[in-house]
């Protein structure tokens, strides 16, 4: 997708500026070839970011060059669910299956020019920045698609009964975003978005990331091979459990989203680490990779923004995060594909709004995946 550049900055220093894929029995497995890949939440991009975001002016200017930004306001208008003034805040990430560029060798499949959010996640930080619910949305949710106006200015129609992630694919961020509030009813205050390569790099730049496997995992297709045990996986392996389906457990991408999430915890408690390291060499090559790897909404697309953002992110542990899917049940007519449970659905959504903790009842009976406790921290 189209990114805009943000604004040359001001110079520390300078005039005062501070420095579900569900398989039935009998059924055939899908095999597809496109690969999937995790958008790293906010901590880990701007947490960096506040790491490495001072310091000499240059390298100010350059941290700020290396974000890329989309203008989500301007293109979604005022037609969208009115902010909820109770001091929490509302994230999309997304992660999208671009093949372009060095995604192709990282990702596989054909460079057709196209890509899909095959991983988004909704953030609610709640008011305090103390605590956080993750609400993961299934890409292969069936939706219908209002009519969207991506940053190009083109106008796409509305559709009925599509797959979520094809959203992006319409018309990229601003339509998924779109998207995403018309399901939930609430507004995305922040978008954030990464791809393969920048994935991987930042996983390597943090010097891997630790998890314990309590199965083997074995993938041909996102060529990962885990014993269980204990591993500190590099940018790779991360990569392939990000988005492993046939490894483990039942083939879905529900399946998938249980991985996801407990990935995601173990990423959480290795980032808060960070600030032991004292090489500024090393903070910077962090903070360099993180704004190479994010594209944001342009109320986040600049060096002083993240930082403020991240700042606000700081007090959240991995242990106030709850982790929920969007409740959704298989879809009657196609196994491989899941319909929204509304009512319960409706309850993540009231909480959320209300600034609450989703109530157990809200997933409870839902379609899950066979994931669960497979990766742990």
């Amino acid at each position: 997708m189209s990114a805009e550049s943000t604004p040359e900055p001001a110079i520390p220093g300078k005039d005062g500026n501070d420095g579900p894929r569900h398989r039935a029995k009998g059924r055939k497995k899908d095999v597809s070839p496109r690969h999937r890949a995790l958008l790293i939440t906010a901590w880990v991009a701007a947490g960096v970011v506040v790491l490495g975001g001072t310091g000499a002016g240059y390298v100010y200017f350059k941290l700020n060059g290396n974000i890329k930004s989309v203008d989500i306001n301007q293109a979604l208008g005022t037609d969208r669910p009115v902010k909820v003034d109770n001091g929490s805040e509302n994230i999309l990430v997304l992660g999208s299956d671009s093949r372009s560029g060095t995604n192709k060798k990282l990702g596989g499949g054909t460079d057709d020019g196209s890509a899909r959010s095959d991983t988004a996640m909704i953030i609610h930080v709640y008011k305090g920045h103390k605590k956080a619910s993750v609400v993961s949305i299934p890409r292969d949710t069936l939706v219908d698609r209002p009519e969207c106006t991506d940053t190009k200015g083109v106008t796409h129609d509305a559709a009925h009964a599509v797959m979520f992630n094809e959203a992006y694919s319409t018309g990229g961020a601003a339509c998924t975003v779109k998207t995403v509030e018309s399901i939930s009813g609430l507004r995305m205050d922040h978008y954030l978005e990464v791809d393969f390569a920048g994935f991987e790099k930042l996983i390597n730049e943090l010097g891997g990331v630790q998890i314990t496997t309590t199965k083997d995992i074995k993938d041909p297709q996102s060529h990962l091979n885990l014993k269980a045990g204990r591993h500190t996986l590099n940018g790779s392996q991360a990569l392939g459990l990000v988005r492993t389906r046939h490894g483990v457990g039942d083939g879905s991408d529900l399946g998938r989203i249980q991985l996801q999430q407990a990935f995601i915890k173990a990423l959480v408690n290795q980032v808060k680490h960070i600030g032991v390291l004292t090489s500024p060499t090393k903070l910077y090559q962090l903070a360099d990779t993180a704004t190479q790897a994010v594209t944001t909404d342009s109320d986040l697309g600049s060096v002083n923004s993240l930082t403020s953002f991240a700042d606000g992110l700081k007090g959240i542990s991995s242990t106030n995060m709850n982790m929920v899917t969007m409740p959704v049940a298989y879809d009657p007519a196609n196994p491989n594909r899941v319909i929204i449970e509304k009512s319960k659905a409706q309850l993540v959504w009231t909480a959320l709004k209300n600034d609450q903790a989703i109530p157990a009842a809200a997933t409870k009976g839902t379609a899950t995946g066979d994931a669960k406790g497979v990766v742990t921290s």
